[in-house]
């Protein structure tokens, strides 16, 4: 009984063709629905051969943005890394002072800027290299190991070599969290500034963002 009222053997003939056309247009559409609405992203190959994507934040002020990737550059530091200090200590503000008198992007203490021999604490481009500079060096001081750092960077070297780690004060231990948080890593390989150039992609974000002639 042919209870469609076609012919059956036309609807078995169909049937391939209905099933060829159902695919390529589940399959177009996958494409065109998964790609068409990603954010437009560049990638940089680095020197092992696998692909960084272009991440880095921007403070908003593309002239900040140079200091950081400039400072990183120098230092072998990961911008995304710096940004995150730099959030979390100053929001982007180079006029911020806290109430212990630390000062700018970094806020750097006075006598940790002169150590640093940043003469002039409230010029953004020696504050930033001078943070940078003691990120540095306390990323190599504790082989790499961020929150170690970070919690060196806001309570002193001192501080975390006699508790073996984070110490116990709740504003250390929320500023390494929230850092970290941002950043999305906990350690931080130390490259030579040339290396890091490669691996971080910080060439080509210093051409990008050079001032325009």
């Amino acid at each position: 009984m042919n209870i469609s009222g076609l012919p059956r053997l036309r609807s078995i003939t169909l049937a391939p063709l209905s099933l060829v056309a159902l695919f390529i247009v589940y399959n177009f559409a996958v494409f065109f629905f998964s790609n068409a609405f990603l954010p437009s992203v560049k990638a940089v190959v680095n020197s092992t051969g696998t692909f960084a994507l272009d991440d880095i934040p921007t403070s908003g002020n593309a002239r900040i943005d140079r200091l950081i990737l400039s400072a990183g550059e120098k230092y072998g530091v990961d911008p995304r890394l710096l940004h995150a200090v730099i959030w979390k200590e100053s929001k982007y503000d180079t006029h911020a002072r806290s109430y212990a008198g630390a000062q700018g992007l970094m806020q750097l203490m006075p006598a940790t800027a002169l150590y640093l021999n940043c003469r002039n604490i409230k010029d953004p481009g020696q504050n930033v290299e001078a943070g940078t500079k003691y990120i540095r060096l306390l990323l190599e001081k504790f082989d790499g190991n961020v929150v170690m750092a970070l919690a060196a960077y806001n309570a002193g070297e001192g501080s975390v070599e006699k508790y073996k780690g984070v110490p116990p004060f709740s504003e250390t231990q929320n500023y390494v969290r929230i850092i970290t948080s941002r950043y999305g890593k906990t350690f931080h390989p130390l490259f030579t500034p040339e290396n890091a150039r490669i691996e971080f992609g910080l060439a080509q974000e210093i051409a990008q963002l050079a001032p325009q002639k």
